[in-house]
Order: C-alpha cells, then sequence, then structure tokens
C-alpha cells in the first residue's frame, strides 16, 4: 500500500472511531503495521492536519488515543450551535425515540434490528437529552442495558401516560404484500 494511501486511511479510521478515538496498538494491527511504522504515520497526520492554514479541527493525543477535536477558540460558535439545535432531534433520533416508546424496555440490538441501521450515537443522544434512559438489564449473556422514556419525554410531547401514543397501524391494514408482487409482475409482462 503506498504511503498517502495509509494516512488517507488511518484518517478515515480515526473520523470513523469518533470519541473514543484509536490507540497506536488498534492502528498498528488493522494496518497490519508495526507499532513504531504506526506511530510514524501517526506523527506525520497530526503535523499535516494541524499545519493546514483553514481548519476547524485538530488531531491531538489524549493519553496515547489519538482523536480529534473542535478547536478551543470556536468554543463560543459551537455552544450556540448547540444551543440552537438543543430542542430539536433529527429524524433518525425521532425514529430511535419512537420505537423506544412503543417497544420499552427494549435493547439497543433490538432497536437496530426494527430501524436496520446502527443506533449508538442516536441513544447516546437521546440519553444526553434526558428523553430515554437505562431501565435494567435484559437477563441474556451480555446482560445488555434496556432503554425506556423519561418523564422529560413525557413532558416534551405532553403525554400522561404512554397509553396516549397512537395507535400503530399493522402493515397489512395498508397494503399485501402479494399483491405488491404480483402487481409489479403483471406490469413488467404488460409493458413488453
Amino acid at each position: 500500500m503506498e504511503h498517502n494511501e495509509i494516512l488517507s486511511i488511518i484518517e478515515g479510521m480515526l473520523f470513523l472511531s469518533g470519541d473514543e478515538g484509536l490507540t497506536i496498538k488498534q492502528i498498528s494491527s488493522i494496518l497490519e503495521l508495526s507499532k513504531k511504522e504506526a506511530t510514524i504515520y501517526m506523527d506525520e497526520l497530526v503535523q499535516t492536519i494541524n499545519e493546514r492554514t483553514i481548519k476547524g479541527f485538530e488531531l491531538v493525543n489524549f493519553g496515547g488515543v489519538f482523536k480529534f477535536v473542535t478547536l478551543s477558540k470556536h468554543h463560543e460558535y459551537y455552544q450556540k450551535m448547540i444551543e440552537q439545535n438543543e430542542n430539536t432531534l433529527s429524524n433518525a433520533a425521532l425514529e430511535t425515540l419512537a420505537i423506544i416508546a412503543y417497544n420499552q424496555p427494549i435493547t439497543r440490538v433490538s432497536v437496530e434490528e426494527i430501524r436496520g441501521v446502527g443506533c449508538d450515537a442516536m441513544i447516546r443522544k437521546l440519553v444526553a437529552k434526558a428523553l430515554i434512559k437505562e431501565v435494567g438489564r435484559e437477563d441474556t449473556p451480555g446482560k445488555p442495558i434496556l432503554y425506556g422514556v423519561t418523564e422529560e419525554f413525557m413532558d416534551a410531547f405532553s403525554l400522561a401516560s404512554l397509553d396516549e401514543l397512537p395507535q400503530l397501524k399493522e402493515m397489512k391494514e395498508d397494503f399485501d404484500q402479494d399483491d405488491i408482487f404480483n402487481t409489479k409482475y403483471t406490469e413488467d409482462i404488460d409493458e413488453e
């Protein structure tokens, strides 16, 4: 693999790792490099990123963990952004919240199975906004956390109880999958 490609891969890995960051050991293991080689690449990447003339973040090493952080000199703008977005939820967050509200207590893995995508970040965001909380542990191997909604959720949506949530319609009532397939199949034949 070429030198710049390795730097590019490491940068992408750091981005994906988010707040957790990456250690030299992780980088060397994933890229099958020696720890010395991984350290050399990281030193170069830190220097390259931190020497850019226009930047909104920097690459730091906190206790052997490398991660991207925003520049502290722009803190007031980031704070305003957070305050403006404090009372809004993305569609993904609303979807995750609805799944938890209708199925509580529920594990993160069960939410992900329903959504079809990972939702670890969404759950952390909802916990941080105090809309959901840990309500126990499932009695299965690993004892995964069970989540449920909070009083803040009830207040935010003006609910006295979860019974006031709108009833979910069964998908079968809205359409029959066999009919959809047959209709599509018939349309394709008719067009030929």
